[in-house]
């Protein structure tokens, strides 16, 4: 009797949740059918009852997952995942639907979870004129003219980082890559920074980045409750380098100079919180992505020698100019890298370490006769879009050639579209550049371990975050 009683208790929840969706969906289904059965949901799954195909998304590889849901049911289906009712779409002109053409039907969504880790006023959690405020200030922290000063600064931080990967010993290069750009990031972010502080820093954002995708709970001890604790102590050390750049009364041309005077429409300055989760906002975006697709890089010219043979050769030229790498890359230099640009492109494309973005519809959205309703979550599928032979032949070939054409408008799409897109892309290429400079024309490195396989955390990288052995050169530029 009592374990018939415990299995009916602890069934009510389910049966709940049930009810409750197919309420839900009833309630959508008919009001569609009142309006003139014109519109309907998407084809698709939702799964089992509340944790919908959550389970099988996170048991197989997504794409395989993506793939198979846009080969049965087309480029619009419904699912549930993560909790949440979602329809995805796979095709440029629906991304560019929900990115740009009709982007107020369509707000950013983020976990709470995450939005609590990262801060609630950082940039992309945001529309509007506070959205268009950021934005600009970001972007213009990261132009031409900024990024451009940058260089010697980047070039310093690559060469020492990699002269202690000379001695053969096997090193993580997911890893290092991480230690790179968390590095630039500091740099584009923050200028010179102290070293104390730099280390601070640098130690309680690792805290936070380890409990970013673990499970949210209050429990002391967990990943996400030490996240939450090291994020405070992230905005106190934020909040005195602030401090003390206001007592110095230097007007600096870095994010966090151009945030700390920048005024809204109504003259209002940002406030200490609102300038931290900009900044922790910019380097959580800027240090995995940018680390996962330099190590991609790597693997793909590992892969192909001759591809690094090419690569080598445009790169020997600029090194012989430099004397010999005695003297340091110059700006127009790494404007002038054609073939290793269309390397980087075609790593972008393969690797499409976003492989989707999360929006959800403010309304009711009519889309190509099918209802989206309000409060679904909206994911336009760039990996899918990169990997459709309709936009790019022979899609898992790798072949930098291809970019010698542009691509048809929607089809490429690896720092997003629309006022959304990532603005600071041309400061990531600019890393990558000065990067691959010089690795090829100072290293050789060999995979060690397995060298297939992908991982995913959440950003897709080579299994295990490519362990290699780097050597460098006896003589720089032979191969």
């Amino acid at each position: 009797m009592n374990s018939t009683f415990s299995c009916v208790f602890l069934s009510l929840p389910l049966v709940l949740v049930s009810l409750y969706i197919f309420v839900i969906v009833r309630r959508h289904k008919r009001r569609t059918q009142d309006e003139g059965g014109l519109l309907k949901l998407p084809p698709g799954s939702m799964g089992w009852p509340y944790i919908g195909e959550t389970l099988q998304f996170y048991s197989e590889d997504p794409n395989v997952f993506f793939a198979t849901k846009h080969t049965r049911y087309g480029e619009i289906f419904k699912t549930h995942i993560l909790g949440c009712p979602s329809v995805m779409l796979t095709s440029p002109e629906a991304a560019r639907f929900v990115l740009v053409t009709q982007a107020h039907l369509f707000k950013p969504t983020y976990p709470k979870s995450k939005e609590r880790l990262i801060g609630p006023s950082a940039l992309f959690y945001h529309q509007g004129s506070y959205h268009t405020l950021l934005r600009k200030i970001v972007q213009g922290s990261c132009s031409f003219d900024i990024i451009r000063g940058l260089v010697p600064k980047i070039e310093t931080v690559a060469t020492s980082m990699l002269k202690s990967w000379d001695d053969g010993h096997i090193v993580n290069t997911y890893n290092e890559m991480k230690k790179f750009t968390f590095d630039i990031g500091i740099l584009s972010t923050l200028g010179k920074l102290d070293t104390r502080y730099k280390e601070e820093l640098k130690k309680n954002y690792l805290i936070v980045d380890k409990g970013y995708n673990s499970f949210p709970t209050e429990i002391p001890g967990t990943r996400y409750k030490n996240a939450v604790l090291a994020r405070k102590r992230l905005g106190k050390i934020l909040g005195d380098i602030i401090c003390e750049r206001r007592e110095r009364r230097v007007l600096e041309k870095d994010l966090l100079g151009s945030l700390m005077n920048s005024k809204d429409q109504n003259g209002q300055v940002l406030t200490d919180n609102q300038i931290a989760d900009n900044i922790i906002g910019v380097l959580f975006a800027a240090r995995d992505t940018t680390a996962s697709i330099l190590t991609w890089i790597l693997k793909y010219l590992h892969d192909d020698p001759k591809l690094l043979d090419v690569v080598t050769v445009e790169q020997e030229e600029i090194f012989k100019f430099n004397d010999d790498g005695k003297r340091p890359l110059a700006w127009t230099q790494t404007r002038n890298m054609p073939f290793t640009s269309k390397v980087i492109l075609e790593s972008l494309r393969m690797a499409s370490i976003i492989s989707f973005t999360f929006r959800e519809a403010v309304a009711d959205v009519e889309y190509k006769g099918y209802l989206i309703p309000k409060g679904w979550k909206v994911m336009p599928l760039f990996r899918n879009i990169h990997h459709n032979p309709e936009n790019f032949p022979d899609p898992q070939k790798f072949d930098p050639f291809r970019f010698e054409i542009t691509p048809k408008t929607n089809t490429f799409l690896p720092f997003g579209n629309g006022a959304h897109a990532c603005p600071g892309n041309e400061l990531a290429k600019l890393e990558m550049l000065i990067m691959v400079h010089h690795l090829v024309t100072k290293f050789r490195w060999e995979a060690i371990g397995s060298q297939s396989g992908i991982k995913y955390g959440p950003f897709p990288i080579p299994q295990n975050g490519l362990p290699a052995r780097f050597w460098k050169q006896s003589c720089p530029c032979s191969h």
